[in-house]
């Protein structure tokens, strides 16, 4: 049974997390549209775009990555009922592994490399951890 718990937990970590994400991506496109027009469909669209981006166009990026890292650590922690940190925090690492990925090809200014990798990911999936601990019975 703790198996079974464990991939069942994985999956919805892995599709809520990336629902999240690409959710608060979108809402973000909607709220703050990209300069001039710009699309940002393709990863070279993009990349043409980030250079005439303000700082406001980073902010939904970043929730994104932090909502989506918080809610996978919530859920592996919550339908696992693990009560150790290394599960939640293999979302966290997996998230930033993806969070690195797009570092690499996509030339976004350094300071939000820096935050976006320093306190979306590992952090977020704290504090989902513990969220999800504050949520759930105590047992002995």
């Amino acid at each position: 049974m703790r198996i079974l718990r464990l991939l069942l937990a994985t999956a919805t970590a892995v599709l809520s997390g990336t629902i999240v994400n690409g959710g608060l991506v979108a809402l973000g496109h909607r709220l703050i549209p990209l300069p001039n027009g710009l699309s940002g469909d393709s990863p070279e669209a993009l990349a043409a775009a980030l250079p005439l981006m303000g700082v406001e166009h980073f902010l939904f990026p970043f929730l994104a990555h932090a909502g989506g890292s918080l809610a996978s650590a919530f859920l592996a922690t919550v339908i696992s009922r693990n009560r150790h940190f290394w599960f939640p925090a293999l979302f966290g690492a997996l998230f930033m592994a993806v969070g690195i990925y797009m570092v690499v090809i996509l030339p976004a200014p350094f300071w939000f490399e820096a935050v976006d990798l320093g306190l979306a990911y590992i952090p977020m999936a704290w504090f989902g951890y513990r969220l999800a601990l504050r949520s759930m019975p105590i047992t002995s």
